[in-house]
């Protein structure tokens, strides 16, 4: 047990991703979340509404498995894998999130600031929620896909496209650590 509940090693991780992969293109299939979206959609009847989704969604049912399993298996790492819920932050990075206004830092993975019901149901909590989610959800639409598909698929198949949708995560991220989060919070 003690195995499971310690971080793998790049040596571990990296050759389980690379074989995940591997089975991913030998049996013709593409590895990435955003496009369960449309699948979800597609079983929804939204190809009623519109024909970007009369899709079979049957040819997708392998990707709905897969982000049942990240669902599941997130709830499983978060409830009964991690023993130790505190982090070892950097206390300059403790100290500058601690002048933004956040609170508990290194005592909880996620800020009550942030996650919680009373952060989402304010106006700022919502705003940003939804605000994120148009986002997240466009540019998701606008690369050809999100950052599981792009930057481990698309890159480990050698695709340009994939490598100039990566840098712009890369870039997204930094503006949004440098430049939005210290502005809204």
């Amino acid at each position: 047990m003690d195995f499971i509940l310690q971080p793998w090693p790049w040596y571990v991780g990296g050759p389980l991703i690379a074989l995940v992969l591997f089975l991913y293109f030998y049996f013709g299939k593409n590895f990435g979340a955003s496009t369960n979206f449309e699948t979800i959609c597609s079983i929804a009847g939204a190809g009623k509404i519109s024909d970007y989704f009369k899709k079979d969604w049957k040819e997708r049912d392998y990707a709905i498995l897969f982000v049942v399993g990240l669902i599941i298996g997130g709830f499983l790492s978060a409830n009964f894998l991690t023993p130790d819920k505190t982090m070892d932050l950097n206390s300059n990075t403790v100290k500058e999130l601690t002048e933004m206004g956040f609170t508990n830092i290194g005592n909880q993975y996620f800020p009550t600031e942030i996650f919680s019901k009373e952060a989402l149901f304010s106006l700022k909590g919502f705003l940003i929620l939804l605000v994120s989610g148009f986002c997240v959800g466009f540019g998701t639409r606008y690369a050809g896909g999100c950052t599981s598909g792009h930057s481990i698929t698309g890159l480990s198949s050698l695709q340009l496209p994939s490598l100039l949708a990566t840098i712009g995560f890369f870039i997204g991220g930094i503006i949004s650590v440098w430049l939005l989060i210290p502005l809204l919070f």
